[in-house]
């Protein structure tokens, strides 16, 4: 392949597009905006060297046409597109649209994306590839063939979207009676979402842990397994924690994994980055779940642990340069925890919070990083996804990682409208998280019981070095206005700076 053109167009929009601009800015590539009529004066608008209006505000009018995306690549002069993830990132139809018009499309082949899109495909493919696959149905599936399986099988199974991911088009059935009615829902909310009804059934790996593999392969087949990520803290099956490494695997499970991974992306000639997911059950036996064919939200921790830049890697790689690194050279330095920030109130379910940022102040100092779309007076519109950005904590040790993820949500502030802030707060201090004893129903259990944390222990380390670290801030937050009890001094400052 030929080294591409330098102007390199980001079809997305918020802390991801922010994110790719900045590696392109290192690499000496000037960067091309979309926007939509919502996002008009958005950070990412701002930031890139030049913007395109792609349409009002309507996902699919917008930022989901492949038309509007291509016609602004054209008129921008742009020789690469970049779809960051989210809408059209792992969308086949784009990918070749991308490719059929010339442009390079930074990200696998559609060919890649279209085997992995599909999950009873792309099950049929790992199973002849060798990779452990969870007891499950290969195809689309009718009601009466769930009945058969869940006989079969055992209940409870899992119905899933064969289109899908994230969470949609997905019900467990605990019993034979439940099948028609959660196939009827599973199958209505994949046609919503992704514009194909097909359902399938899995066995239920209950008390599992969610673990995926970070995997680079470039033009020539070069691939490298750059460490797992740990993201089975999930509310209703969508990622709010990820870290680095997991807390569940070893070296020599590590090495399997990787194994496996690199074996599921060569099946499907897989080129960029990815990601390949796994089931860990109680008793270390891993099943492949699906692959990412794009760059994931989670990204960040494994380039701080790996010391690998994960999106200038995916740019040359586009580019037809081999991959920067061997894996020979690589070796996991220290501990990275993720928190998604969301606009969304904790109090109310985690409902949407749209509205005004008046006051943004982000956490600063060792070890803290932050991947952000929005700044203080930026307007968080209703229309999409509510993640404000993701910030990470690192340290040479998973419990130096937590202290200071305690340390920066104490300093975390944004004024105007409801965040998941307090949640994190809380979280960090109970006793299952700091112990890295969770499964990917846990944080579901925790608030179905509407719990706060329980007491921490004190002989465990890593529980009084966090606790320590959150009693501390705790103090300081009562000792001075913060969060809400601002002074009149802040006050007037904040007014003027909002004239």
């Amino acid at each position: 392949m030929k080294r591409t053109g330098d102007k390199l167009l980001v079809a997305n929009r918020g802390e991801i597009a922010i994110r790719i601009f900045r590696a392109c800015r290192e690499m000496g590539i000037s960067t091309v905006a979309v926007y939509s009529d919502a996002d008009r004066d958005s950070l990412h608008v701002g930031y890139a060297d030049e913007a395109r209006r792609i349409g009002p505000a309507p996902a699919r009018e917008s930022y989901l046409s492949v038309e509007r995306i291509l016609d602004a690549a054209k008129r921008s002069g742009a020789g690469m597109v970049h779809p960051g993830y989210g809408f059209l990132a792992e969308n086949a139809v784009f990918a070749r649209a991308c490719r059929d018009a010339g442009l390079t499309f930074v990200g696998p082949p559609p060919e890649a994306v279209e085997a992995m899109g599909s999950k009873t495909e792309s099950r049929r493919r790992m199973i002849e590839a060798g990779v452990p696959v969870v007891p499950g149905m290969s195809r689309a599936a009718a009601p009466d063939d769930v009945v058969a399986f869940g006989r079969e099988a055992g209940y409870p199974i899992l119905l899933k979207a064969s289109a899908g991911g994230g969470g949609k088009g997905m019900r467990v059935v605990a019993a034979e009676g439940e099948v028609a009615s959660a196939f009827e829902r599973a199958a209505s909310e994949a046609q919503a979402f992704f514009g194909d009804p097909a359902v399938y059934a899995e066995k239920l790996v209950d008390g599992a842990r969610h673990v995926e593999v970070q995997i680079v392969f470039d033009g020539e087949g070069r691939g490298v397994a750059v460490g797992e990520r740990e993201c089975s803290i999930q509310r209703r099956h969508q990622k709010v924690v990820e870290e680095c490494p997991s807390p569940a695997v070893d070296p020599s499970l590590r090495a399997a994994l990787g194994a496996a991974a690199l074996a599921a992306a060569r099946a499907v000639g897989y080129v960029s980055c990815g990601t390949v997911e796994f089931l860990l059950d109680r008793d270390g036996k891993f099943y492949f779940l699906e692959m990412n064919t794009r760059l994931q939200v989670e990204h960040a921790i494994t380039e701080e642990v790996w010391g690998v830049d994960l999106v200038r890697e995916m740019i040359s790689i586009a580019r037809g340069e081999p991959l920067s690194f061997s894996a020979a050279e690589l070796s996991p330095r220290g501990h990275a925890i993720e928190c998604r920030i969301y606009a969304e109130d904790p109090d109310r379910q985690f409902a949407p919070s749209p509205g005004r940022i008046e006051f943004l102040s982000l956490p600063q100092g060792p070890g803290v990083r932050h991947d952000i779309g929005v700044e203080m007076g930026s307007v968080v519109p209703i229309d999409y996804d509510p993640m404000l950005g993701k910030l990470i904590a690192t340290g040479r040790s998973r419990a130096e990682a937590i202290a200071r993820l305690g340390r920066a949500l104490s300093e975390y502030e944004v004024v105007g409208i409801k965040t998941s802030l307090p949640f994190f707060r809380e979280l960090v201090g109970d006793p299952d998280f700091l112990a890295g004893s969770f499964d990917t129903g846990w944080l579901d259990r925790r608030l179905a019981r509407g719990a706060s944390p329980a007491p921490v222990d004190p002989d465990d380390d890593v529980v009084a070095l966090a606790a320590a670290v959150l009693a501390r801030s705790e103090e300081k937050r009562f000792a001075a206005p913060r969060r809400g009890r601002i002074s009149a001094w802040r006050d007037a400052a904040r007014r003027g700076a909002l004239r």
